[in-house]
């Protein structure tokens, strides 16, 4: 006998909206395991707002809104095992953990994945220079001041524009520390307006089109070394480097599994319904593209709860996924599969990113047929939403393209 019928790992916004979900549809025995000792995801140590206004109402600090979805998923009687660390991930939903009292097996009708996204560290950016002390990512950052009540640094560089760069400048000057200034890549913001004025409001330089390319410190920061977009260099002193964004799928279980990624998204290709490959296994939230709010995550985590619940009243799906095509500049399409169920899709729109910016014309052909375009400009990070039309499900090929300079 299963442990359970349905297991979710994961216990952000997303796993736990979907948990619920389950619960208030009727499903009796929802397993949620997270490796974390309190659930609530990377809001447990948000220091900032807002959380929750769609989802509940009123707004939450980060904190506050992990202890209501903590209380959610009590209320609604889900089986709620902290510090269990999922390992493996097999076909036909068996689970290799480890827990504080060794190692196990857990098995269920269904799984479903919700472990969310990270930000890249230093190594992965492949940034130059020496390795000192106050090279942090934002996560980093707000662990310290909410766990522990320590600022790493007074005058940090900031590197990134995404809606989660201008959280950690929020959370530095909250916390004492004045940024010397932040650099993007891009040409530009990376967040939409009005979040991209914050940093002049705020009195922080902030350098468009600039890359950072050095770190200097001797046990500590003392400097970081910019080249801008006209190939000029510029040494500021500083005492910390905060690296924010750039967020990548937390995959890692679907590495050593037979799902394996897409190599768009870097996490999982799921159909409309967050189904994957494995038919038994389901996803959803940031883990499917980095990287969305917590309220995205929330809705997106409850649509697939509700399809997971259907899909518990038959035999795991059987039909064979048909691949979404894209091409370059195209970054992901998700859903990458669809699979014709006849069921409402959780997933009701194609979401789309572009890897840099472009004006051009973007269409969705069906069986080689045009049946939906649009002229614009598209930003990169920037979420480009497609609705899937009903006749994407009978179709033998699905393909995005993206032509410049129309």
């Amino acid at each position: 006998m299963n442990d359970a019928d349905v297991i979710v790992i994961g216990g952000g916004p997303a796993g736990i909206a979907a948990a619920v979900e389950l619960r208030r549809a009727g499903v009796p025995r929802v397993m949620l395991l997270d490796r974390e000792p309190q659930l609530g995801g990377a809001t447990r140590h948000c220091s900032h707002s807002p959380f929750g206004m769609r989802e509940f109402g009123r707004v939450y600090l980060g904190a506050a809104y992990g202890r209501r979805l903590t209380a959610e998923a009590t209320r609604a009687g889900v089986d709620v095992r902290t510090g269990h660390s999922v390992v493996r991930l097999d076909e036909g939903g068996r689970l290799d953990i480890a827990t504080p009292e060794g190692l196990g097996t857990l098995t269920a009708r269904r799984i479903l994945v919700a472990t969310g996204a990270r930000e890249r560290p230093r190594a992965a950016r492949l940034i130059s220079g020496d390795r000192p002390v106050g090279v942090v990512t934002t996560g980093t950052l707000q662990s310290y001041v909410a766990f522990h009540g320590l600022m790493p640094f007074t005058r940090p560089l900031i590197v990134g524009s995404e809606l989660v760069s201008l959280s950690a400048l929020l959370t530095c000057l909250g916390h004492g520390a004045r940024p010397v200034a932040m650099a993007e890549p891009f040409p530009q913001a990376l967040a939409g307006a009005p979040f991209s004025w914050f940093p002049a409001l705020a009195r922080v330089p902030f350098h468009r089109g600039t890359e950072l390319v050095d770190i200097r410190g001797t046990g500590r920061v003392e400097a970081a070394t910019l080249r801008h977009g006209d190939g000029r260099l510029e040494t500021l002193a500083c005492d910390g480097v905060l690296l924010t964004g750039r967020f990548t799928p937390e995959s890692a279980l679907f590495l050593a599994s037979p799902v394996g990624l897409d190599p768009g998204s870097a996490g999982p290709a799921v159909d409309q319904d967050g189904r994957t490959l494995d038919p038994v296994c389901f996803a959803a939230g940031n883990l499917l593209r980095a990287v969305e709010t917590g309220g995205w995550s929330f809705r997106e985590g409850q649509a697939v709860g509700r399809a997971l619940a259907r899909d518990l009243a038959a035999d795991p799906c059987a039909t064979a996924p048909i691949p979404v095509g894209f091409e370059e500049p195209i970054k992901l399409v998700v859903p990458s599969l669809l699979r014709p169920t006849g069921q409402k899709a959780a997933l009701a729109d194609f979401q789309l990113r572009v890897t840099r910016a472009v004006r051009g014309r973007l269409s969705l052909e069906l069986d080689g047929r045009e049946v939906w375009a649009t002229v614009r400009q598209f930003l990169p990070e920037r979420r480009i939403l497609v609705p899937i039309p009903p006749a994407a499900f009978a179709a033998g090929s699905v393909r995005f393209r993206l032509r410049e300079n129309v």
